[in-house]
């Protein structure tokens, strides 16, 4: 199977600036990423997709490619993750370049395990899915959710699970936001990606982390040192 990892890394993030290459673990973020995809031993690229140049040089010295410049109107803080991957698919196929396999690789993605884009990579290959993507258990039951009123009393989104006990109720998965497997046809047509053609491929929770916040960026950094502690000792 012939594939392309595909990293999304736009320049103009405003609630962590610069967070794609700030240093984290005495790194550009982007560099982790990077570097798990390169050991997975999959790609035969690996693109950044930026409208930045100072993110292009840091890229291209950790060892991906920053072959174009995207443009201004896929670089604003409304433009989604597909139409991103499908103007990259786009060039691809315009340079004749037609990849069996497009991944999307989010650039503040630290915990990617090059094991898991092998692993999750072979399923699309064998199967007949669109996508296979990340994802992990919600740490807590998302039924027994509520809400705050402007009361100041609670509401619970799903009354009628307040009795039903936590081991009988279903399992409910979120988006991990490391790793997107792909057709180059469904990424160009935007077909869905939560949906009974999408695979997800689970991780354990305690290897993700979605950094969007500086208490994110804090909580991801203690555990990166948790992590290496915990392998130092074996």
């Amino acid at each position: 199977m012939k594939s392309v990892a595909i990293i999304p890394a736009r320049g103009g993030s405003r609630r962590i600036p610069k967070k794609n290459i700030r240093s984290f673990a005495g790194r550009p973020m982007i560099a982790w990423p990077i570097d798990a995809a390169r050991q997975s031993g999959m790609f035969e690229r690996i693109i950044v997709s930026t409208d930045d140049d100072r993110i292009a040089e840091i890229a291209t010295n950790e060892g991906a490619e920053a072959p174009f410049v995207r443009p201004a109107n896929l670089a604003d803080d409304h433009t989604g993750t597909a139409a991103v991957i499908g103007h990259a698919v786009n060039w691809l196929m315009q340079t004749g370049d037609c990849p069996d396999a497009v991944c999307c690789i989010y650039a503040t993605a630290p915990f990617l395990q090059p094991s898991d884009l092998v692993a999750s990579g072979r399923i699309l290959e064998q199967g007949q899915w669109n996508y296979v993507f990340s994802a992990t258990e919600f740490a807590f039951p998302i039924f027994r959710a509520f809400r705050v009123l402007e009361s100041g009393g609670c509401e619970m989104f799903y009354p009628e699970h307040r009795m039903t006990r936590s081991q009988d109720l279903p399992v409910a998965m979120h988006d991990a936001g490391q790793f997107y497997w792909g057709r180059p046809q469904a990424w160009i047509e935007d077909k869905p990606m939560f949906d009974r053609l999408a695979h997800a491929f689970q991780i354990p929770s305690w290897r993700v982390q979605d950094i969007d916040t500086e208490d994110d960026w804090k909580r991801a950094e203690i555990l990166w040192k948790t992590l290496q502690e915990e392998r130092s000792e074996h």
